[in-house]
């Protein structure tokens, strides 16, 4: 299964910015293996000294912005569980403000983060090597829009990027 498999009716046209970033050529699976050693890599590289560096007031730390990326793969890899079960409960949205200054980021150490990053992820993966390819079409709701559930694990991955992309251009 692949990115370019995706149809627009299958998530809002907001998660176009997340979905245009995932090579059209990349399998589902295949990615995220990819992916989770490039983001660990990625992050283990930052200097210690810009980890708690925020690039404006009111802007998350580094630490905050990798805790963004796990808490916002565990969101929606739920949602894409649920939907991939045929679920049609109306799924919530989640306020990504709400959840950083509970989960305290900046008081884990880089190694803390990347064991959580890549237990998240190889849960992720397991779970999408374990779903066909009806399943992973099936539309459902979220945060008031409809939603397939690859098209939630594809999101995933374009998310990611993009925050690396973010960090890359205004906090390195």
């Amino acid at each position: 299964m692949k990115v370019s498999d995706l149809n627009a009716s299958e998530y809002n046209n907001y998660y176009q910015t997340y979905i245009s970033k995932v090579s059209n050529t990349a399998s589902l699976v295949e990615s995220y293996k990819e992916a989770q050693n490039q983001v660990t890599s990625f992050f283990k590289a930052i200097p210690d000294n810009k980890l708690e560096f925020k690039y404006a007031p009111g802007k998350w730390t580094i630490k905050e912005v990798f805790q963004h990326i796990i808490d916002t793969e565990r969101v929606f890899m739920y949602r894409c569980f649920r939907i991939a079960r045929h679920d049609k409960t109306p799924l919530s949205g989640f306020e990504q403000d709400d959840y950083i200054v509970p989960s305290k980021s900046n008081f884990k150490t880089m190694d803390m983060l990347v064991e959580e990053y890549q237990t998240v992820r190889q849960s992720s993966i397991v779970l999408l090597k374990s779903l066909n390819h009806e399943d992973l079409k099936f539309i459902g709701n979220a945060s008031g829009s409809n939603v397939s559930a690859r098209a939630a694990a594809f999101i995933i991955l374009g998310h990611e990027i993009h925050h690396i992309d973010v960090i890359k251009n205004k906090y390195l």
